[in-house]
């Protein structure tokens, strides 16, 4: 039977795309909350014997999931075959450690949730820190997808001359597969700390990049500051205004406006959290990532 795709609410137009490319059928719910604020769900399409995929990006995790976890309890309870989830935004993956006494390691806790709640799981570009896999925390079959192949035909399509530039050391890795996938140079900005507070950084090469657009690339826009920083050193080696892509548009606070009032020439993220910047569409890359899990293979991978 075909794969129903049950959007959360504010998924809907990914959910839609999805079923466009995988052939499957976009079924209806509600979600909404009682005057005491607990959570109301109902199916509306019958799943009793399908395999059902649940839409959810999961960005301000905590207001979804106990909607999601209802929605795949209720889908479960009604008889679905398999359930999964399709969430292109993938959260708590950040306190993956006890770092002080007494706090709570909520990556595994988090993990341990969905996994319980569902039978798999595709995500994109998961910020995973120290963990090695996200095998590590769920305990369910999982596929992760990269979105780097999508930034680099987007930036070789619309950013003639681009130079690809990593703020440091760490992104070196990340900036170097997007520029490779591009075809273009890549350079990472050198640190020289001189003392407990005056650290200088620079542009290697500078002056052989001053014809070329710098593109500054990073998984995550959260608070924005360390591309707010980067722009700033951009400006002062005199090289021109960069366009900055982000593949999860988290944007904490005014992250958005701050970063373009410090002088990018635009600010660019894909599609995984629904947002004014989105131009790169990871919708094809969910698609391959849903379609491993399909009645016909699903539990082939776990990544």
């Amino acid at each position: 039977m075909t794969l129903l795709i049950l959007p959360l609410p504010g998924n809907e137009e990914a959910a839609q795309a999805l079923a466009e490319r995988n052939a499957a059928e976009v079924g209806a719910l509600t979600v909404r909350r009682f005057p005491d604020g607990e959570t109301y769900v109902r199916l509306e399409t019958e799943v009793r014997d399908r395999d059902v995929a649940l839409v959810s990006s999961l960005h301000r995790p905590d207001d979804k999931l106990l909607p999601l976890a209802f929605v795949a309890e209720t889908a479960r309870d009604l008889g679905s075959r398999s359930i999964g989830l399709v969430a292109p935004y993938l959260a708590y993956l950040r306190q993956d450690r006890r770092f002080q006494e007494g706090e709570g390691v909520t990556s595994r806790y988090f993990a341990r949730l969905i996994s319980g709640s569902v039978d798999w799981l595709v995500t994109i570009d998961p910020h995973l820190h120290r963990l090695p896999s996200l095998g590590a925390v769920y305990a369910i079959p999982t596929r992760v997808l990269h979105a780097a192949p999508h930034v680099s035909a987007w930036i070789r399509e619309q950013v003639p001359q681009a130079l690809l530039v990593g703020p440091d050391a760490e992104s070196a890795q990340w900036v170097e597969a997007v520029a490779h996938g591009a075809n273009l140079p890549f350079v990472v900005l050198e640190k020289v700390r001189r003392g407990d507070r005056d650290v200088a950084v620079s542009v290697p090469e500078v002056d052989r990049w001053r014809e070329r657009t710098p593109v500054l690339v990073d998984d995550i826009i959260s608070t924005g500051r360390t591309m707010i920083e980067t722009v700033g050193h951009l400006q002062r080696a005199g090289l021109r205004p960069p366009v900055c892509i982000g593949v999860h548009a988290v944007f904490a606070d005014r992250a958005y406006e701050d970063l373009l009032a410090a002088g990018a020439a635009a600010v660019i993220t894909c599609n995984t959290i629904p947002h004014p910047s989105n131009r790169i569409d990871l919708t094809p890359l969910l698609a391959e990532g849903v379609a491993a899990f399909t009645p016909d293979t699903t539990g082939a991978v776990a990544t």
